[in-house]
């Protein structure tokens, strides 16, 4: 029980870490920032359809990997949890836009790039054929 308690609160640090009010602010805005994740992805598995631009998870997952790299370096514990799960919906809503991207239809008529389910041209009132399934 002892070496339990010595790996929970040892020399003053609670999980080997030394707890200062900066840190905590520092883990708390993680948690704020962090949660931003889950409430963007839920919603983009809602729609399945990336409701951002490209570039920004493009961007995102080149800052946070490069982040983490740098956190690690640093050995700070509050950057390397913010950053070492990041990347997974970044990559997730990556995959969700080529997909959706693939399932875009051309119109025969002003070849035009119309979205997918659409039954009629946007651009010109064509009637579109029934993508393959």
């Amino acid at each position: 029980m002892d070496s339990l308690m010595n790996l929970i609160w040892h020399d003053g640090k609670l999980f080997g870490v030394e707890w200062t009010v900066w840190k905590i602010v520092g883990w708390l805005g993680n948690a704020v920032f962090f949660s931003r994740f889950f409430v963007q992805w839920y919603a983009t598995e809602k729609k399945k359809q990336v409701v951002v631009p490209t570039a920004f998870w493009w961007l995102s997952l080149a800052g946070s990997v490069t982040l983490l790299a740098y956190s690690l370096h640093q050995q700070d514990s509050v950057f390397i949890f913010a950053y070492a799960f990041t990347w997974i919906p970044y990559i997730r809503n990556l995959m969700i836009h080529r997909k959706h991207k693939a399932a875009h239809m051309d119109c025969p008529a002003c070849a035009k790039t119309c979205p997918p389910n659409a039954n009629f041209c946007a651009a010109c009132g064509a009637k579109l054929d029934s993508p393959a399934a």
